[in-house]
């Protein structure tokens, strides 16, 4: 009978504390740092930049997955039901956490009980382009053109619920246009058809689209930014061309299960952090015209409150619905 409840005793010892073991030893394996979206795009390049460089702090590797499908629902999902153990985590972005949860009738996520917030990466600002070809030299043509001939111009964007996909609808919604919506699987894919012209008009993240704005393949009409990009200094805001608050930032930072422990929080936070000091890494991100914004958990906690909250109402001024 001692023998039995000696046994139990340490049964229940191990039980208690195999997690804290479990955190204290993290990482033993690599981790999957999930993107919820297309190779090629910009959330892809962001990952594999950051997770690049974190794999160096954990000691660990890294590995991108990309799990496409449901304008980002798909993986979002995958990764909000994975063990909370560190070794599954999420690319977070402002449009499968804070936009689809309104957006999509089944999303099938609440962002603020499903995950854990690891800590904020940066915020890229959109820029809207046409081909170099097009007859729009500037917003106010195409906006012209738009009522004058409603549903006949369409535009790109990299899917359903993205920040892209609103910043867009925002734009008809402000201008009192008709245009019709095309998504597309991630932003490479849109902007490879706007280069060859199969689509008329593109908000595009700038990393996607400053190389071919810089060679001339297209024209940026206007940077729905609050102020000009440095990246881009003689192209107008939207609020300089007529809509005054009309800004769209795509918010990323990394999340974990909900349950993962504080411990292993704690460690991805700080290999995060340390990944976002680097010289190459803050290069990168100018390149898209971001900077890093490193952060505690709670901090990008809060912002991603705050962004959910912002990006619902939007949702439901513009009465959109995906089901």
């Amino acid at each position: 009978m001692l023998w039995k409840a000696f046994a139990i005793v340490c049964a229940s010892w191990f039980y208690v504390a195999g997690p804290a073991y479990a955190a204290e030893d993290y990482p033993t394996r690599p981790i999957i740092l999930l993107v919820p979206f297309p190779p090629g795009g910009g959330n892809d390049a962001l990952a594999r930049v950051v997770g690049e460089k974190m794999s160096h702090s954990l000691g660990q590797s890294v590995i991108i997955d990309n799990r496409v499908g449901g304008a980002g629902t798909i993986g979002t999902r995958f990764v909000a039901k994975s063990p909370p153990n560190g070794y599954t985590i999420l690319l977070g972005f402002t449009g499968s956490l804070a936009i689809n949860p309104t957006l999509f009738a089944n999303a099938g996520i609440d962002p603020l009980k499903d995950f854990e917030p690891i800590g904020r990466i940066t915020a890229l600002p959109l820029v809207l382009v046409v081909n170099s070809t097009s007859k729009f030299k500037t917003l106010g043509e195409l906006i012209e053109y738009a009522k004058k001939n409603p549903g006949k111009l369409n535009y790109a964007s990299s899917g359903n619920g993205t920040t892209i996909h609103l910043a867009s609808e925002m734009l008809v919604s402000r201008a009192g246009i008709q245009l019709t919506h095309i998504p597309y699987r991630g932003t490479a894919l849109a902007a490879t058809d706007l280069l060859g012209g199969h689509v008329d008009m593109f908000i595009s993240t700038v990393g996607v689209a400053s190389g071919s704005i810089k060679t001339g393949k297209l024209r940026a009409l206007a940077v729905v930014n609050p102020t000009r990009l440095e990246i881009f200094p003689e192209v107008p805001t939207m609020t300089e061309l007529g809509f005054p608050g009309y800004s769209a930032m795509s918010l990323y930072g990394l999340v974990a299960p909900a349950g993962t422990p504080r411990p292993i929080i704690d460690r991805l936070n700080k290999a995060l952090n340390d990944a976002l000091a680097l010289d190459d890494v803050r290069s990168n991100l100018a390149q898209d015209a971001g900077l890093p914004l490193p952060s505690t958990p709670e901090e990008y906690g809060q912002e991603l409150k705050a962004d959910a909250e912002s990006w619902g109402a939007m949702v439901k001024k513009l009465d959109l619905k995906v089901e």
